[in-house]
């Protein structure tokens, strides 16, 4: 299958990734990062994405929304996972049309998973908690301990008695897997750009062959992710979704490990900006489905397509 970006669809994307350079510039992240205590939520930035139909975008247009599919989301989020966008924009993205003001961004929501919540002090209603589906932030969260994150731009809280694990969301699922993309893309455009520009023994260290092969790496890792996020945003299969999370986290993660690489000591330290990439893959990589369940997943759709193919020998 050739998966080929309608005009329009470019010109989602491209309008997505201004938007971003303009109200989520790298400095503003590294400013939050560098900060005291736990990150704030730049409301500036959240109501800005709103007004630019992040949230209301699968909405129908009759409902206020934009009214477009999954395959424009994935180009969204996948911007988003580009850009380090922080804020739980997947969780609000969903709340859209079912949580009143999640469209417009007047309510920020996020979703309990298993016992973590992301940007609890910083949301209005937590989902997926307890019975109740969706409580106050705030006053319906008693004995919610602050942790240390990995990750310096997403705050995280442990939640007292979490609800018992159920299915995992095929459409979080799905927006994770693109954001994670995004970021196995960016990585990628890092260590390419460094390695022309860093020099070594008077040349460029993108000219020595173990350098070529890390980007060659990097590069198919981002488009094998890329195809099957793609596929699975247009085909909706839950089972091509938990297969496109997974390459996805493998991309985002081995790709940003190999940008440190890339960058050599200095991609170690605090000041580079690669570790903020590789913090937030680990993290979303942690996202249901996590790894184990992905491959259930997968090995269950490829057991029962073998066994059709048994019982129809034509297929």
């Amino acid at each position: 299958m050739r998966f080929r970006l309608t005009g329009d669809q470019r010109a989602l994307r491209s309008a997505t990734r201004g938007l971003l350079d303009r109200v989520c510039p790298p400095k503003a992240l590294r400013a939050m990062a560098d900060a005291a205590g736990p990150p704030r939520l730049d409301r500036v930035m959240w109501a800005a994405l709103a007004e630019a139909g992040v949230f209301a975008l699968r909405l129908p247009e009759d409902a206020g929304g934009v009214g477009l599919g999954a395959p424009e989301a994935v180009l969204v989020f996948e911007e988003l996972g580009r850009a380090l966008a922080p804020g739980p924009l997947v969780a609000t993205h969903l709340a859209a049309g079912r949580v009143a003001g999640a469209a417009t961004g007047e309510t920020v929501v996020t979703r309990a998973d298993g016992g973590l919540v992301a940007w609890l002090a910083e949301a209005d209603v937590v989902e997926g908690y307890g019975t109740g589906g969706g409580v106050t932030a705030g006053t319906g969260l008693p004995g919610a301990v602050p942790l240390r994150s990995v990750d310096p731009l997403t705050p995280l809280h442990r939640i007292p008695a979490p609800a018992a694990p159920g299915p995992w969301d095929p459409s979080a699922a799905l927006l994770t897997a693109a954001e994670q993309l995004g970021t196995a893309g960016r990585v990628t455009e890092l260590a390419v750009r460094y390695a022309r520009e860093r020099e070594q023994f008077g040349r460029p260290v993108g000219s020595f062959q173990a350098v070529k092969h890390l980007c060659a790496d990097m590069l198919v890792r981002t488009e094998l992710a890329r195809a099957a996020v793609y596929a699975a945003a247009v085909s909706g299969d839950p089972a091509e979704t938990a297969g496109a999370k997974l390459l996805a986290d493998d991309a985002a993660v081995a790709n940003a490990r190999d940008c440190v690489q890339i960058h050599g000591g200095m991609g170690f330290t605090w000041e580079a900006d690669i570790h903020l990439h590789l913090k937030r893959a680990w993290l979303r990589a942690r996202a249901r489905p996590v790894a184990a369940e992905a491959e259930e997943a997968a090995a269950h759709a490829l057991a029962a397509s073998a066994g059709a193919r048994t019982a129809h020998p034509s297929l």
